[in-house]
């Protein structure tokens, strides 16, 4: 019996009986031979983690461009927050944790450079509309290894895609990333704008603090904890009502203090600027863009997607490497 088959076995005596089993795996669009050593999750992990989109999070802004000191937020950083946050909701509901974390390590690798202002522009120049979640997805089947894709499973896809907004994934697996997700940028979010100071401790809404907790690790803990006792033996990942409440009256006071206002505001205008002007020039000199994402075309998809795809998949750095190389 191969380790992989040891491992699948193990998964039938201690994973929930609503856990996703690696063997009962919808598989892949692309027949592969199975790994002798690794399950099917653990093969979609290890690819994310070693594809160029993984390494580009590195420079990709969270939500503060170009800040000034080290211990903001980047894309990755955040990634690996919500892995660590889904692991541990996973592991203490025995769930599939190779799974969670294949989702959760690819949830954002179809993120634009400057954070959501990147998607926002790029979603007002395509006809069909730009998310970042569908970006993953394609970044992970049509653009990554040349236009060969990572051909990860059909579960790892249903999560990345199903991730944001009223989505529902189709697996705990993923329900559990998408509530990640937001538990980890609410707290981080909040601690770097302190860090930043455009807020106080004192503005956050008092009632939440008072239920959650006072700091980030308080209320991160507490948010974990609400979730587990909620959810044990459950097909689903609930929250208290109440908690849920305030988690989401947390976020929606980052959108009206944080996000939108201020500093923020001042930079979006300029870094919006900066992408319009990049995508005109593709456009007008086609021929520049890399042989890749120009290749995109000859499956039949406009110029327009092409340009895109090759601008979301620019760090922070390289597209103001690239206005500046154009324009000056």
């Amino acid at each position: 019996m191969t380790i992989r088959l040891k491992k699948e076995a193990l998964e039938e005596q201690i994973l929930s009986n609503f856990a996703t089993k690696s063997k009962n795996s919808l598989g892949r669009f692309k027949y592969e031979e199975e790994c002798d050593i690794r399950t099917c999750f653990q093969r979609d992990r290890d690819r994310i983690i070693h594809s160029k989109a993984f390494r580009r999070l590195m420079h990709k802004t969270q939500v503060f461009i170009s800040p000034e000191g080290d211990h903001f937020r980047t894309r990755i950083t955040h990634t690996l927050e919500v892995a660590q946050i889904a692991r541990t909701i996973a592991s203490a509901l025995f769930l599939n944790e190779d799974l969670t974390e294949a989702i959760a390590l690819g949830h954002d690798l179809g993120h634009t450079p400057f954070g959501h202002l990147g998607e926002d522009v790029l979603n007002e120049i395509l006809e069909d509309g730009f998310h970042h979640n569908e970006q993953s997805v394609r970044v992970v089947q049509k653009i990554e290894k040349n236009g060969l894709g990572l051909n990860l499973t059909k579960e790892v896809l249903d999560g990345i895609l199903n991730h944001r907004g009223r989505c529902s994934p189709s697996t705990l697996e993923g329900k559990i990333v998408q509530i990640s997700d937001k538990i980890a940028y609410i707290n981080h979010d909040i601690d770097d704008a302190i860090r930043a100071g455009i807020l106080k401790h004192s503005d956050l809404p008092k009632q939440c603090l008072d239920l959650l907790g006072q700091t980030p690790r308080e209320i991160i803990n507490f948010l974990i904890r609400d979730i587990i006792k909620n959810s044990t033996n459950k097909n689903d990942i609930i929250m208290t009502k109440e908690v849920k409440a305030c988690m989401y009256t947390l976020r929606k006071f980052l959108f009206d203090n944080v996000y939108t206002t201020g500093i923020l505001a001042e930079e979006r205008k300029n870094y919006k600027f900066m992408i319009k002007d990049i995508y005109d020039y593709y456009y007008k000199n086609f021929e520049k863009v890399p042989q890749e994402f120009a290749n995109i075309c000859k499956t039949g998809e406009s110029k327009d997607r092409a340009i895109c795809d090759y601008i979301a998949g620019m760090t922070d750095r390289y597209a103001i490497k690239t206005y500046e190389k154009i324009n000056f």
